[in-house]
């Protein structure tokens, strides 16, 4: 019996009143959220099992345009069933081989395509949580269209290829993720500061659990607020520093 990676209960959570809107395009379904103003930067959000409609990213979407930002979360998963609160983490295995973090490349480029074409976009971040947090340190591995990149709690594990890293990224951890060691926190340390040759940055934040810091403000435990508001605030400094 594999213990419930994620330790919220995705089942208790505050309704969510969207302030974005879906879009299609191509075969994809996204949701959009733009500043009030206009902006030639963007940012690509990429979801973590629960998919591109779970209320706790989309929050991350209306929160990163609130800082001036194109903000698009694509649905990767293409369509197919998320992953859900009340499926056996005894499947999660397979789940998660017919929905590969690295094999997101061909949505990239045509959500990148569609920023570059219709949103008039010129500098394009890109930040991802848990299984989005797999596909950013893909991506920043892969392509240099995007200018920075911040991954939460999630990272390539099974390659050598894993730390040239295209353009400046950032890695935010929780101290009490069970699903990665700190042991995998500091080789990947030690193997940046061999390999890669862009700004990068690795923080881990005292106390938290895997999934800690999409929480929307209601859902939050008084004890974790400051490190989730410090966490959201990182992510935040970073893309502003480079996109």
């Amino acid at each position: 019996q594999m213990a419930d990676p994620f330790l919220y209960n995705t089942g208790e959570r505050s309704h969510y009143g969207c302030l974005g809107h879906e879009v299609q395009i191509e075969y994809l379904k996204a949701y959009v959220c733009r500043p009030s103003f206009s902006t030639d930067k963007a940012v690509i959000v990429v979801h973590d099992v629960f998919g591109w409609q779970f209320p706790d990213i989309r929050y991350i979407v209306d929160l990163m345009a609130g800082h001036g930002y194109i903000t698009i979360c694509p649905d990767f998963f293409k369509g197919t069933k998320p992953w859900t609160s009340i499926d056996h983490w005894a499947d999660f295995p397979d789940w998660m081989k017919n929905h590969d973090p690295m094999k997101v490349d061909k949505e990239a480029d045509v959500v990148l395509k569609y920023l570059k074409e219709q949103c008039g976009a010129k500098k394009i971040g890109i930040v991802g949580f848990s299984w989005g947090g797999m596909a950013v340190h893909h991506l920043m591995l892969k392509n240099p269209q995007l200018t920075a990149g911040v991954s939460l709690y999630g990272i390539v594990r099974d390659s050598e290829e894993r730390y040239s890293l295209l353009n400046p990224t950032f890695f935010i951890f929780g101290e009490k993720d069970h699903t990665i060691s700190l042991d995998q926190i500091f080789l990947l340390e030690d193997k940046l500061k061999q390999y890669c040759k862009v700004p990068y940055k690795i923080k881990v934040y005292p106390g938290q659990v895997h999934g800690f810091a999409q929480l929307k403000p209601e859902d939050m435990k008084p004890d974790d607020k400051p490190y989730i508001e410090e966490a959201r605030r990182d992510m935040i400094d970073w893309i502003k520093m480079f996109v």
